[in-house]
């Protein structure tokens, strides 16, 4: 199966990005690919065995959908790994170096939309998540 690789440098040190990126308070306010999307609501146990769910939604509530799965293996502060409920695989790697934490992340495609789409999707939420864990105490 195809894979696509993205990632983000964020000017946070690793226990904050840890925490932004898995406290479900947190989710909810980067979790989203544009301005006109927003996160309702998310439940994480981030740990492995454990599951999470994110509803994603159009905020005019034309759309929306959740996004799940399972984590098959979580390592604090170092690595996630987990399955979507359609059964691909994503594996994100965090590194920190001098207070700067690298996020790199690569997932299955799906055969639904275009590979650039989905590219530039994820690649829009982690910025997102970049951002938001920059500008965020």
């Amino acid at each position: 199966m195809e894979k696509i690789t993205i990632n983000a440098t964020v000017n946070a040190p690793i226990d904050k990005v840890w925490n932004f990126w898995g406290a479900p308070e947190h989710i909810t306010q980067w979790c989203m690919a544009s301005d006109d999307w927003h996160a309702p609501s998310a439940e994480n146990d981030l740990r492995t065995g454990g599951k999470f769910s994110t509803r994603m939604e159009a905020k005019d509530g034309s759309f929306g959908f959740d996004f799940g799965g399972v984590y098959d293996e979580v390592i604090k502060h170092k690595l996630i790994v987990y399955t979507m409920e359609d059964g691909r695989m994503v594996k994100i790697t965090f590194e920190e170096k001098e207070g700067v934490t690298e996020i790199i992340e690569i997932f299955d495609v799906e055969s639904e939309n275009p590979v650039e789409m989905q590219r530039d999707g994820w690649q829009a939420i982690l910025n997102n998540f970049k951002s938001y864990a920059e500008k965020n105490k």
